[in-house]
């Protein structure tokens, strides 16, 4: 999509060779309006949908998306629930209020995403987007009730930063259940709900999704290692440094990007 009437921050750049530079990392893009800034999260958000689809994390009615409104931080877009996460689009999303209400689009709001969500944005002001679904993997890994272990490099992005919420008593439709998942992610960017799934958050609607992908690859790699033998876990010090080196926002928007070029150039229709 076009960032022509976008404010860019410093890119990150590689070391010169021969004279020519040879990588540019370009921020995620601050737009100089409301407006704009709200029509880039709304699609970030359709086309993070059409992500999971790729991904089969659509799971019929159960999953949310949801991205805090910049004009109005109390609001916040999600998806309206019943509609197939491979086709929707930006003007299937709903803008809903603190209370519950849709402001904006046309069709349902499934009340155990408000029941989360609106407690998480609330709980959490630096959030701009989280996520949740009902993925295989992940699914399988909360019923164990622990943590993921530092198995590997890309498991290391959530060591020391998620946590496990182990309450689980049904679908979460109220609010005050919504406000305890808030509590106990604190100030961590994942959670794993025991018997129920994972949920990611972050400061873009990238950075959030794709940990979301993140989380349940490094669930199903723990159970495929644990099923082949005893796994050899990353020293506590190596682990944390690695951490820092690949759980980052930038890391986590910039590693999104690929799964976004190829929804524009395979679905442009997820723009309308």
């Amino acid at each position: 999509m076009s960032t022509a009437n976008a404010v860019h921050r410093p890119g990150v750049y590689d070391l010169p060779r021969d004279g020519h530079t040879v990588f540019r990392w370009e921020q995620p893009p601050q737009h100089e309006s409301v407006e704009q800034e709200r029509l880039q999260r709304k699609q970030s958000l359709a086309i993070a949908f059409r992500v999971f689809a790729l991904q089969g994390f659509d799971m019929g009615c159960a999953g949310h998306i949801t991205v805090r409104d910049p004009g109005r931080p109390d609001h916040f877009w999600v998806n309206p629930v019943g509609v197939y996460f491979g086709h929707l689009r930006v003007s299937d999303l709903l803008l809903v209020n603190p209370d519950g209400e849709i402001l904006e689009g046309e069709g349902a709001l499934n009340l155990a995403a408000f029941a989360i969500h609106a407690a998480l944005h609330e709980a959490r002001p630096q959030v701009i987007a989280a996520a949740h679904a009902h993925s295989l993997y992940g699914k399988a890994w909360s019923s164990l009730g622990r943590l993921l272990d530092p198995l590997t490099q890309d498991a290391c992005a959530f060591y020391e930063k998620h946590a496990l919420f182990d309450n689980f008593s049904g679908v979460v439709l109220d609010t005050s259940e919504g406000a305890r998942i808030a509590q106990t992610l604190g100030e961590h960017n994942a959670l794993i709900l025991q018997n129920h799934g994972l949920l990611t958050v972050g400061q873009t609607v990238e950075a959030a999704v794709w940990r979301f992908i993140a989380m349940d690859n490094a669930a199903r790699t723990q159970l495929l290692a644990e099923a082949a033998g005893a796994p050899r876990l990353i020293p506590h010090d190596v682990a944390r440094h690695t951490a820092r080196q690949v759980g980052t926002e930038f890391g986590g928007w910039f590693s999104f990007q690929p799964f976004r070029e190829r929804i524009l150039r395979a679905e442009p229709d997820v723009l309308t």
